[in-house]
C-alpha cells in the first residue's frame, strides 16, 4: 500500500472531528478567541441551533488582512511561542478556524482600532477566496452558516435544535462565569435573547445572573492556598442543592473544564452532607502557576492534568470542609420562601372578597357579639394564649428570665412553644425559626458518634480464616499502598502473592460481612478516583443509622429547658442545618417575611 500526503482540506476536517463536535464546540472557539483579543463585548447570534447560524461579535483588537490570511491557516496563533508549559491564553492551538472553515462556510470581518477600513475573508468548505476590502467596527465578527454541510455524515450525529441551542447557552454561561467584566448577549431564532451585563470585580453579581439570586443567599465563600496553588469561589450550603450536576462549575487559570478529579473532590467534600442522587451548588476558580498544570491533553481543552492532583484535591475538600464548618449549619433560603408560599391562601384557593363573617381566620369566637372595650377584646385573646396543636395540654412558657432564652443572644433564638411534638417554634431576634427536633437531634448524635468513632481506631474482629481475594497486580498494589489507612478503619490486609490480597481484620461495626465484594470496590475507587473512601462511608452510614434510632422521636413532648438545649447544641455544631439524610433540620423565617403575609409592608 502507497503512503501519500493527505491534502490540507482533509486535513483540517481529520482536526475538524475533534475541535469541533457540534455548534457548542464552534461557539466556545470563537469566544475563547474574543476573550484572548480582550474583548469587554461579546454577542452570539444563532440560528438552527447553530447549525444553520452562528455568528460572533466582538469589540477586541481586530485583525489587519495580514493577520486575517494567517488566522484562517492550521497552526497559526499569535498566542503560543515556543513554550508549551507556559499558557496563559484560552487558545493556543490554531486549529479552530480552519477547522471550521473546512467543513461550513465561514467568513471572518475585522478592523483594527488603527485601520481606516476593515478586511474580509471568507473559506467555503475548506475553499479559501482572497481577503477583501469591508467597512467594520473594531474588534471582529465570526459568522459560520450552514455547520458541516461538507461532511454530512456528521450532521446525522446532532441532536434536535433545541437541544444544540441548550448548549450553546451553556457555553456562554460557563464563560459568563470567568469573565465577569465581559457583557455577554445571546440572541436565538426564536426571539428569545439572554444577557449578562458585566458586573466588573463582582464574581457574586456575575454568578446571581446565571445560579439565580438563591445562590446569592445560600453561597459560602471558598479561599484557600497551599503551596502556591489558590482556590477561590462559592458554594452552596448543603441543604441548596440540585438533582443534577449542571450548576456545577470549575475553572483553571481562568478556563472552563470539566475534570473528573475536581468533581470528585467536590463530591467528597460534600459526602456528608448531601444525600445520594443529589448534587451540590459550586463555582471554584483554581489559580496554578501554568508550568503546574497541562492544558494540551485534548483537542477541546476542556481536560487538564494536573503535576500534583493529591494537592489540588486536597486543598478542595479541605477548603469546603472548613467553609461548611463554618457556615453551613445556615438554613437554605428556599425552605423559607416554600414555607411563604404555602401560607399564602392564593397559592390553595380562589381569592374572594373578604368579609368578617365568612373568614375562616376571624380572630373572635362570636363575631356577632364583638367585645365591648379594648380591655374585654384583650381578655378575649388572653383565653386562647399560647394554644395548642392538639388536643392534649402543653406546657405554656412564660415570659423568659433567663439571660439565655433572650433570642437576641442566639442565633437560632428562644424556644416559645412545640407543635404537634415533632417541631419546635423559637424567636429570633428578626423573626422565628421552626425547627425539626428528630431531624436536628439525629444530626447532633450522628455528629458525635462520628467523632469518637474516628478520634481513635476504629476496633476490629479478626478473621478465623483469612478471606484471600484475587485482583489484578495494579489493584493489590494500589491497595497495599492504603493499608495503614484501611487498618485505622479496622480493615486489616496484605498481600498474598503477586495478584490477590488476605483480608485479615473487619471492622467489628459492620459485624459479617462480603469482605471480598469490599475490597473489590475499594480497588474500583482506587483506580477511579485515587481514594478509598467507601470504607469510612460505610462506617459514617452505619453510625448515621444508629443516629437515627437513638435520636429523639417524632411525637415526644420536650420541655423548655430540653428545646433550648437542643438549640444551643445546634448552634455549636458544625453542620447541623441539616441532618444525616440532607433535609434541612429547620426553617428561618424572617420578620419582614411575616409581615408581608399580614400585608403589613
Amino acid at each position: 500500500m502507497t503512503i501519500r500526503q493527505l491534502s490540507e482540506t482533509l486535513i483540517n476536517q481529520i482536526a475538524a472531528g475533534e475541535v469541533i463536535e457540534r455548534p457548542a464546540s464552534a461557539a466556545k472557539e470563537l469566544i475563547e478567541n474574543a476573550l484572548d483579543a480582550g474583548a469587554t463585548r461579546i454577542e452570539i447570534a444563532t440560528a438552527g441551533g447553530g447549525k444553520t447560524l452562528l455568528r460572533v461579535t466582538d469589540n477586541g483588537g481586530g485583525m489587519g488582512p495580514a493577520d486575517l490570511e494567517l488566522a484562517i491557516r492550521r497552526h497559526c496563533t499569535s498566542k503560543l511561542d515556543q513554550d508549551l508549559t507556559d499558557i496563559r491564553t484560552l487558545g493556543f492551538r490554531g486549529e479552530a478556524l480552519p477547522s471550521i472553515g473546512s467543513v461550513a462556510r465561514l467568513t471572518l470581518l475585522s478592523r483594527t482600532a488603527e485601520a481606516g477600513e476593515g478586511a474580509e475573508i471568507s473559506v467555503t468548505g475548506g475553499k479559501v477566496e482572497p481577503v477583501r476590502p469591508a467597512a467594520a467596527n473594531r474588534g471582529t465578527v465570526v459568522e459560520v452558516r450552514d455547520l458541516f454541510f461538507a461532511t454530512p455524515a456528521r450532521l446525522k450525529f446532532l441532536k434536535s435544535e433545541k437541544a444544540e441551542a441548550s448548549a450553546i447557552s451553556d457555553v456562554v454561561r460557563r464563560m459568563a462565569i470567568a469573565f465577569p467584566h465581559v457583557r455577554f448577549v445571546l440572541s436565538g431564532s426564536d426571539r428569545t435573547t439572554l444577557e449578562f451585563p458585566a458586573t466588573g470585580t463582582d464574581r457574586l453579581a456575575r454568578i446571581a445572573q446565571v445560579l439565580g439570586r438563591d445562590f446569592r443567599d445560600n453561597a459560602i465563600e471558598i479561599e484557600a492556598e497551599r503551596e502556591g496553588v489558590r482556590l477561590t469561589g462559592f458554594a452552596g450550603v448543603p441543604t441548596f442543592n440540585r438533582g443534577n450536576s449542571l450548576n456545577q462549575f470549575a475553572f483553571v487559570n481562568g478556563r472552563p473544564v470539566q475534570d473528573k478529579l475536581i468533581w470528585s473532590a467536590l463530591r467528597a467534600a460534600y459526602a456528608e452532607t448531601i444525600p445520594h442522587g443529589r448534587y451540590p451548588v459550586a463555582v471554584l476558580a483554581i489559580d496554578i502557576d501554568p508550568a503546574l498544570v497541562d492544558v494540551n491533553v485534548h483537542p477541546a481543552k476542556s481536560d487538564v492534568r494536573f503535576r500534583d492532583p493529591g494537592l489540588v484535591r486536597g486543598l478542595i475538600i479541605g477548603a469546603i470542609r472548613e467553609a461548611l464548618a463554618r457556615e453551613g449549619d445556615r438554613a437554605s433560603t428556599t425552605g423559607a420562601a416554600g414555607l411563604m408560599r404555602a401560607f399564602r391562601p392564593e397559592a390553595q384557593r380562589p381569592s374572594t372578597p373578604w368579609t368578617p363573617s365568612a373568614s375562616p381566620y376571624r380572630p373572635f369566637a362570636h363575631a356577632a357579639a364583638p367585645a365591648t372595650s379594648f380591655r374585654e377584646q384583650q381578655a378575649g385573646f388572653a383565653e386562647f394564649a399560647s394554644p395548642s396543636a392538639r388536643s392534649e395540654p402543653v406546657f405554656t412558657q412564660a415570659s423568659p428570665t433567663r439571660e439565655e432564652e433572650q433570642p437576641q443572644n442566639h442565633p437560632l433564638g428562644a424556644a416559645r412553644a412545640q407543635l404537634h411534638e415533632n417541631y419546635i417554634i423559637a424567636q429570633t431576634e428578626n423573626g422565628l425559626v421552626i425547627v425539626d427536633q428528630h431531624a436536628a437531634h439525629e444530626r447532633l448524635v450522628f455528629e458525635a458518634m462520628r467523632n469518637a468513632l474516628h478520634a481513635r481506631a476504629v476496633p476490629a474482629q479478626a478473621l478465623l480464616i483469612p478471606e484471600i481475594v484475587d485482583l489484578p497486580e495494579d489493584d493489590c498494589d494500589r491497595l497495599v499502598a492504603h493499608a495503614d489507612e484501611f487498618a485505622r478503619l479496622g480493615l486489616g490486609i496484605e498481600r498474598f502473592g503477586p495478584g490477590a490480597i488476605a483480608v485479615r481484620e473487619t471492622p467489628a461495626m459492620l459485624g459479617e460481612m462480603d469482605a471480598a465484594g469490599l475490597i473489590r470496590q475499594l480497588a474500583d475507587e482506587l483506580a477511579e478516583w485515587d481514594t478509598a473512601s467507601g470504607l469510612k462511608a460505610k462506617l459514617d452510614y452505619l453510625a448515621a443509622t444508629m443516629a437515627c434510632h437513638g435520636s429523639v422521636r417524632s411525637g415526644r413532648r420536650m420541655r423548655p429547658e430540653e428545646m433550648n438545649a437542643l438549640l444551643r447544641q445546634m448552634e455549636a455544631t458544625p453542620g447541623s442545618g441539616q441532618c444525616n439524610h440532607g433535609r434541612p433540620t429547620y426553617i428561618e423565617l424572617k420578620l419582614s417575611d411575616i409581615e408581608r403575609l399580614f400585608g403589613r409592608s
